[in-house]
């Protein structure tokens, strides 16, 4: 794990947890549906097309990251992006991927 107490509020330690926390599909899957705001869980699990205690686990995760907030109203949570800035990363990440697909593509056509 981690060499000393110093060592894990290093920048990379931090992005390298960042990245764990965000290895999973069905966590970014609903950070996307969050960007249009504030959602119930059963709205979320909608949106993505998954068992609302599945969503539910996942945003008990991504809470203790502090990439979303939670907050109570009656019976129901609703859960919002702990910091926008996380879109940017998301953003930046299906950058690449879009990039990696058109060399793909012209490698492949080069091939023909």
């Amino acid at each position: 794990m981690y060499k000393s107490v110093h060592m894990t509020f290093q920048p990379s330690y931090f992005k390298a947890d960042l990245f764990k926390v965000l290895s999973n599909p069905v966590r970014i899957q609903i950070l996307d549906s969050l960007r249009i705001g504030e959602q119930s869980v059963n709205s979320i699990a909608q949106w993505i097309e998954a068992e609302p205690s599945a969503v539910s686990q996942q945003l008990a995760v991504m809470r203790r990251y502090n990439l979303v907030r939670s907050r109570k109203q009656g019976n129901f949570a609703y859960y919002s992006v702990g910091n926008p800035t996380i879109f940017k990363v998301l953003d930046s990440a299906l950058e690449l991927f879009n990039n990696h697909v058109i060399e793909m593509r012209e490698s492949l056509q080069k091939l023909e």
